[in-house]
Order: structure tokens, then C-alpha cells, then sequence
């Protein structure tokens, strides 16, 4: 991997300022550019071009989404940015749903032109760890990548593949920003290490 496109989903609303995630984007566009990597960034609540947000899915090997966790999955604006970029890269970053009556043996989810190229998520929740891992508490154990199961799967249809998920918890309750921070950069150069 050389070129990453990263994604800050934060936002201003409620009782949210969106500052952890600013510094959680900031962290990496500062570490990876360190490491060597080309790099692309949108912050999306600020507005984006959608042509030029499909061109940059195509220009990079991954894509980091940062986002909060909101109402069980990742904000509206991440949503919509979603819906819009990769509607619009129909025929570029995916063909079709993959089916076809010429060959009935592809199935759906099989149409991806993203294949190779990866993505993760880094995202905040109030809720502890322990309620993502736990059977008995709120997630039913499962985890993290399960609760965001509908977003891995709309970038498997893509053909792309996920790395390893980063969560930061109790933001709210029980904020320690130096150890996430530290957690986080720990993790990035466990993922991505220097650019190739």
C-alpha cells in the first residue's frame, strides 16, 4: 500500500463537538505521511465533490473512515457520503450486484472492481468495550465488526477488504485521550507500517 484516502465522518451535534475524532484523523494524516504514504483527505462535513471522491477511491490502495459510533452505526453524514460516492461509482468501482442470467453460478455480492484495494474503520463510542464483547451485555458479544456488519458488506460488494478495526470507548463517561491516542498510533503502525 502507498496512497490512502482518509474520511473524518466527525461531526457537531448534540452534545458531541466531533474533537476527538478531528485529532484521531489528524493523528494519522500526521503518522502515515511520516511513514511515507501519498495521501488523500475529505472531511466530510465540510462538503466534498462527489466525482472527485470517486476518483480518489480509485487512486488509493486503502481507505480509513473515521467516524463516531451514533444510534447503533456510523453518523448520517457518513451514510450519505456513502450513498452518493459509491451510487456514483457505478461501472467504475463495482459492475452490477454480480448475478447474471448468462451466468447463474455468480452470485450476489459478486460484481466488485475494487478487489485488492482495503479499508478501516476507526470509530468512538461511548459504550465500553465490554458491551461489544460480552454475551450478556448490550451486543450479545458481538463485537465491534459485528455491530458495523451492513458497512463491511457495502464495501464487499465493492471487492474491497477490511484490516483490522479500531474502537476507542467510554469517550463520554470516561475519556482518557493521551492512552487512546497512543492506542491509536500503536495501531496504525501495526496496520499500515511504512508505505511499501
Amino acid at each position: 500500500m502507498k496512497k490512502l484516502l482518509l474520511l473524518n465522518g466527525g461531526k457537531a451535534f448534540g452534545h458531541s463537538h466531533g474533537r476527538l475524532n478531528a485529532t484521531l484523523h489528524d493523528i494519522a494524516l500526521e503518522q502515515l505521511s511520516l511513514a511515507g504514504f501519498a495521501l488523500r483527505a475529505t472531511t466530510i462535513d465540510a462538503g466534498y465533490d462527489v466525482a472527485h471522491e470517486v476518483d480518489s477511491y480509485l487512486w488509493a490502495d486503502a481507505v480509513i473512515y473515521q467516524f463516531p459510533g451514533w444510534w447503533m452505526g456510523e453518523p448520517w453524514i457518513v451514510k450519505r457520503y456513502m450513498d452518493e460516492v459509491l451510487t456514483a461509482g457505478h461501472g467504475i468501482l463495482y459492475a452490477n450486484d454480480g448475478r447474471s442470467r448468462a451466468h447463474p453460478e455468480r452470485k450476489y455480492g459478486s460484481g466488485g472492481l475494487s478487489q485488492g484495494k482495503r479499508y478501516m474503520i476507526s470509530t468512538t463510542w461511548n459504550a465500553p468495550e465490554d458491551a461489544f464483547t460480552d454475551p450478556g451485555q448490550f451486543f450479545e458479544g458481538k463485537g465491534i465488526d459485528g455491530v458495523f456488519f451492513p458497512f463491511h458488506k457495502a464495501h464487499a460488494f465493492l471487492g474491497m477488504t477490511a484490516l483490522p478495526t479500531f474502537m476507542a470507548n467510554n469517550v463520554i463517561k470516561a475519556p482518557s485521550v493521551e492512552a487512546t491516542t497512543a492506542r491509536y498510533r500503536t495501531h496504525l503502525a501495526q496496520v499500515f507500517g511504512q508505505a511499501e
